[in-house]
């Protein structure tokens, strides 16, 4: 590293995991997993941004139950078969210099509905009772997310007892995988946020009320998780800085759960917003260039917490200046990656931080440094 290495591409310890830059491939849903298990799709997709130059990849959202996927080809960790096709990515990813995390989840309310080409609606009753594996949705209050959703049952002592336990059950599977990272799924309207949120959660009991009721499904959990995932490897939880419903769960109740999830072992907070409800659209998040940079800046500052950035970060520059600014410690990228796989050498080609291609995986990085002059020389008699 340089003196003058862009902070992009300078290295992060978190634990004793060491990422050889700030570039996190965002977990995207694929919908192309068979029972849970991944496929071939899964090796191609995930290991072309160890490729690409990314720091640490996270798998698409993991389903703890199979009760609690989000559609039917969901990746999932609920049972050991769906160990080894996973470990096969993970081997390939780690193998070509690259970090990998899992996001694990359970959707609560909002399990059960079609990819997003086939139009993303919610799933009939009678359409998840017929699937091999039949959800169940459960949530806080039998509060359905919105329209053409059943509500959920809402759960009782037990049932919350059980989803830890997936959670648990997962993460010890996720570390026979050999996963670097753990994020734990806290946003998008999926259980955990339908806990969090006062506009889905009507519950008078110990699990939620006040804000530190409604509250502590997300701290027990992360406290279950972290007391059997290695000392050794971070932990990253995922929330809603905002959920978008009118009086729900606010920016400033982020900065208070995320100070709690550092007391109990999170290292990053990775820093989304909406997804609880339809009505999310009468409190819109304008989408603009890095939409969500301000939700992380304020929760790095206000809860000191390290942060994860996602949404719309498109080029180097933006993102180099996020990282300066302080307002995240790690850059995510989700579509534009699907845009350009190669983001992160692209990144360090704008920034001056790979002038031959040496961040390049070997066989791609010589012919290419075996290019560039005489593509210089091209260039050079285009602009005479």
């Amino acid at each position: 590293m340089t003196i003058n290495e862009p902070l992009l591409f300078q290295p992060l310890r978190l634990r004793e995991l060491q990422l050889k830059n700030r570039v996190v491939i965002s977990p995207m849903c694929q919908h192309a997993a068979d029972a849970g298990r991944a496929t071939p799709w899964h090796m191609v997709h995930l290991g072309k941004f160890a490729l690409g130059g990314a720091g640490l990849i996270l798998t698409e959202s993991t389903a703890v139950d199979p009760r609690g996927r989000i559609g039917t080809a969901d990746l999932g960790l609920w049972d050991d078969s769906q160990i080894e096709p996973l470990k096969a990515v993970v081997d390939f990813v780690h193998a070509n210099d690259c970090a990998i995390g899992v996001q694990l989840a359970h959707a609560g309310r909002k399990s059960g509905s079609q990819p997003l080409w086939e139009g993303g609606a919610a799933l009939t009753d009678t359409e998840m009772q017929a699937d091999p594996e039949p959800w169940q949705r459960l949530g806080p209050s039998a509060l359905a997310a919105g329209p053409g959703w059943s509500p959920p049952r809402a759960m009782d002592a037990q049932d919350i007892e059980e989803v830890i336990q997936h959670f648990v059950d997962a993460t010890l599977r996720a570390e026979k995988v050999g996963f670097d990272v753990v994020e734990l799924h806290f946003g998008h309207g999926y259980l955990v946020a339908s806990f969090l949120s006062p506009n889905s959660n009507h519950r008078d009991d110990e699990w939620g009320g006040s804000l530190e009721g409604r509250m502590r499904l997300a701290v027990e959990l992360a406290t279950r998780v972290r007391a059997v995932w290695p000392a050794s490897k971070p932990l990253f939880a995922r929330l809603s800085a905002v959920d978008g419903s009118v009086g729900g769960w606010s920016l400033e109740d982020s900065v208070v759960l995320a100070r709690e999830l550092a007391k109990v072992g999170v290292d990053i907070i990775d820093c989304s917003s909406g997804g609880l409800t339809e009505e999310t659209r009468a409190l819109p998040v304008p989408r603009g260039l890095g939409f969500q940079v301000p939700f992380s800046e304020r929760i790095r500052s206000g809860a000191n917490v390290r942060t994860q950035a996602v949404g719309m970060i498109v080029d180097a520059a933006q993102a180099e200046a996020v990282l300066q600014e302080g307002k995240a410690d790690l850059i995510a990228l989700g579509r534009q990656a699907l845009f350009d796989p190669y983001w992160a050498h692209h990144a360090a080609d704008v920034l001056g931080a790979d002038p031959n291609y040496q961040r390049w995986p070997i066989r791609h990085g010589v012919w290419l440094a075996k290019r560039a002059p005489g593509l210089a020389r091209a260039r050079a008699n285009a602009a005479e």
